[in-house]
């Protein structure tokens, strides 16, 4: 009899986070439809045993994972071509963002994942949604309400650019110091979509959450190349299909996620802030340098990969 072939699956939260239950959906479905001929096994939170949610990435690009997913700045230094999805205000809606993912930006940032880092197999990619500012200093309504307010960031050129042109003092951070840092209070603000900011218990000290919606970001599933090339077609169309369906359960439930972290925010004694149309509008103008620069070096076809919203 043939052993099964062994798929493991890893992340970096609990089993409740949007992306972890996405990553349940990809391994049940696999189940259900090879049965014996596979064994999933799952690692929620490789944090958990000592890594950082940095880690996950050589863990999937040397096989010791099957398949992970993580956030496209934490390759952008590896795939240039990615500080394109870093930059601000680069999307106008939601539905907007997932047709460029869905779309032609999204094969796009594939290819250039795939050529530039030939241990990854990218199957698809999640839904971090649109990024917030929170802090435990004061209610940011204004451009001039970041000033000097220490933000922790994700790892990548762009956002510490663009967090430099708003005034703050920007502090990357992987997720397990950021957090650190975030509750000692290392740092005044962090800027995450709010289920990432309840998830991780940020509100419990950060009193001021504006929806300010700057970013939109995607985590890409990146799979063993050399594990997913050995497997039969079969079993490679079906992890394909496995990927799709799951990237399409986690963005309901990050849907979904946002408005109960929404709940759990002003439950905790969170003031929410919308930003008005004019404070977005500076936001936005602050970062334009970022936005013209990309331009310049991506040129018409990159940002005509965008539909128009």
């Amino acid at each position: 009899m043939t052993d099964p072939i062994r798929i493991t699956l890893g992340g970096y939260g609990p089993a409740n986070t949007t992306c972890s239950r996405g990553m349940k959906v990809l391994g049940d479905t696999l189940t259900e439809q090879f049965g014996n001929e596979i064994a999933v096994h799952t690692v929620w939170n490789v944090m958990d045993f000592g890594y950082k949610a940095a880690d996950l990435l050589w863990m999937a690009e040397t096989g010791v994972l099957s398949l992970t997913y993580q956030s496209t700045s934490y390759i952008a230094d590896r795939v240039p071509e990615l500080d394109f999805v870093d930059l601000l205000f680069l999307f106008d809606n939601l539905n907007q963002a997932r047709a460029a993912m869905d779309g032609a930006l999204g094969a796009w940032m594939t290819q250039k994942i795939e050529a530039r880092i030939p241990g990854y197999r990218v199957l698809g990619f999640f839904e971090n949604g649109y990024r917030h500012i929170s802090n435990r200093l004061r209610p940011v309504r204004t451009l001039a309400d970041l000033k000097d307010m220490k933000v922790r960031i994700m790892p990548g050129e762009i956002h510490r650019r663009s967090f430099d042109l708003l005034g703050a003092v920007p502090c990357p951070l992987d997720l397990k110091p950021g957090l650190e840092a975030i509750l000692s209070g290392a740092v005044d603000a962090q800027e995450n979509p709010l289920a990432n900011t309840a998830d991780y218990g940020a509100h419990k000290v950060h009193r001021y959450h504006t929806l300010s919606g700057h970013c939109y970001h995607s985590r890409g599933l990146y799979m063993n190349r050399a594990q997913f090339d050995a497997w039969p077609k079969t079993l490679q169309e079906g992890m394909r299909a496995a990927a799709r369906r799951a990237v399409l359960a986690q963005r309901d439930l990050a849907v979904e996620e946002e408005g109960l972290a929404r709940k759990a925010i002003e439950a905790e004694g969170g003031e929410v802030i919308e930003l008005s149309p004019e404070a977005r509008a500076a936001l936005r103008q602050a970062v334009q340098p970022l936005l013209d620069e990309a331009r310049r070096r991506f040129g018409d076809e990159v940002f005509g990969m965008i539909p128009r919203a």
